[in-house]
């Protein structure tokens, strides 16, 4: 089960982690969770140029020992990049020590000051001993373009019916997420650039 939009009170619940920005101008934060993949990032990578779109790419840090130079390709097109653990885990199934020893396994593949929990699921322990090196980065708006029940339709009509100024919107340049992702995102582009609104990476 999942949230398309996350709720207001849950980001009550949580308040030190960044779930949007508030923003007086039209600006969508895209993120993309689980990369590098060859046959989805460089496709993703060739769209978001076509707007001039900034986006934000939470890597799997075996991934990007992978695929080292489609990593640099993400950081040369001025991306920004976040740390989603080494192993893609999950917090609430993992003890604490194991978790946070794989996330400074992925710092050791490449530097961030930013975090994503795979899944969104981290215990508090483990959410305050990452918070004293990290800015932990959540979403506003779940495209579920990973899940296989989800149509491509569907995956648009959850981010174009959610997104607004300050939104930070969720993807996967992943396989599984590709043909969902592959639909939806040229017309979150067009859509959303149509409209005046700006996609720029999320920095510290």
């Amino acid at each position: 089960m999942y949230l398309v939009k996350t709720p207001k009170v849950l980001k009550r619940t949580y308040p030190k982690y960044v779930w949007d920005f508030t923003s007086i101008e039209k600006t969508i934060y895209l993120t993309f969770d689980d990369g590098p993949t060859p046959e989805v990032t460089s496709w993703v990578l060739d769209e978001l140029k076509k707007y001039n779109a900034k986006a934000t790419f939470f890597c799997i840090g075996k991934n990007v020992e992978q695929h080292p130079d489609l990593f640099n390709h993400i950081l040369a097109q001025e991306h920004a990049v976040g740390n989603h653990t080494y192993n893609h885990l999950n917090g609430w199934e993992t003890k604490s020590f194991p978790y946070l020893k794989d996330v400074v396994k992925c710092s050791k593949v490449f530097q961030s000051t930013l975090f994503r929990p795979p899944y969104g699921k981290l215990t508090r322990f483990q959410a305050k001993a990452i918070l004293s090196d990290y800015t932990i980065i959540m979403w506003d708006v779940l495209s579920a373009d990973f899940d296989k029940n989800c149509s491509p339709e569907k995956c648009l009509k959850n981010v174009l019916q959610n997104a607004k100024k300050g939104s930070i919107v969720v993807f996967h340049d992943s396989l599984k997420a590709e043909k969902n992702l592959k639909y939806t995102l040229p017309k979150v582009l067009e859509h959303f650039t149509k409209l005046g609104f700006q996609f720029k990476a999320i920095t510290n």
